[in-house]
């Protein structure tokens, strides 16, 4: 299997094309997801290996670090390809003991997207997404909030995270939505629902979480069986499963390992066919 991006592609918004397989920025960060990694020097090289080989979707948040994710994405990167595609997301804080609290007011999220404007260095940010739904505030005041600055130019497409289907069909009443990220994997398909309305609405589905920590629940002898038919490893099958799944997934892997990076960017060269298909539904 060879090491160039071979996922297909897919039209965010219906004009930034991407391929399919693209990078999670959330590991290049310290433990739990607070602080710099490390190894500073590592983090920049992961990034860079990921152009190398034909990642041109890079997914991260103010709140991995908080803010130290964007800002290494900025410094290693800025300024970028003309097809590279940098998404962010905004609505949650976080506290030294790593809570991630929900904040979608209206004033807070647009204060937050001037940070990462700042932070990755651009003046339009490709894709912003709600990170969560803030309990504490009307959904649809966050995502006009969201309109707004897409109307002024600071944001190209807006994108929702973790939510209902019906929470998509709201937002999808005041904005167009590009894309939904939300927690599915071969062992966790509790938001297939969201997945089946994004094809419905050509809406681009990200899967986070896409490889469940290597938890494939009951499906782990099949997932084992496959890889053993295709030389592979469980992980790469469950990557490959996502992008089999749909046309509209979104896979954004996430590592700070060069080699696990050459490992999630091989699995877009493993063809399974509907006999490997129907063993692992």
């Amino acid at each position: 299997m060879g090491l160039e991006n071979a996922s297909g592609t897919f039209d965010i918004g219906g004009d930034l094309t991407v391929h399919r397989l693209g990078f999670g920025a959330m590991r290049i960060t310290g433990d739990d997801i607070i602080g710099e990694p490390d190894d500073v020097e590592n983090a920049k090289k992961v990034l860079h290996e990921s152009l190398t080989h034909g990642v041109d979707l890079i997914d991260t948040a103010d709140s991995y670090g908080p803010a130290v994710s964007e800002r290494l994405i900025g410094e290693a990167l800025a300024p970028y390809p003309d097809d590279l595609v940098v998404a962010t997301k905004g609505g949650l804080l976080r506290n030294t003991d790593g809570d991630w609290k929900p904040n979608g007011d209206p004033d807070y999220l647009r204060n937050a997207v001037l940070g990462s404007l700042d932070r990755l260095r651009v003046d339009t940010i490709d894709l912003y997404q709600l990170h969560r739904p803030d309990p504490h505030v009307p959904f649809e005041d966050s995502v006009h909030a969201l309109a707004e600055m897409k109307d002024e130019g600071l944001i190209r497409h807006v994108g929702l995270s973790n939510v209902s289907v019906e929470q998509l069909d709201e937002a999808r009443d005041i904005v167009d939505i590009a894309t939904v990220q939300n927690r599915f994997n071969i062992g966790d398909r509790e938001f297939e629902a969201s997945l089946d309305a994004c094809e419905k609405y050509g809406v681009g589905f990200i899967p986070w979480y896409p490889l469940g920590a290597g938890d494939l629940g009951d499906r782990a002898d099949a997932v084992a069986a496959v890889a053993e038919k295709h030389d592979a490893t469980p992980q790469q099958i469950a990557l490959a499963w996502l992008l089999h799944r749909s046309d509209v997934t979104l896979p954004i892997p996430g590592t700070s390992s060069v080699s696990h990076l050459h490992d999630n960017v091989a699995a877009s060269h493993i063809a399974l066919d509907d006999e490997d298909m129907d063993r692992l539904a």
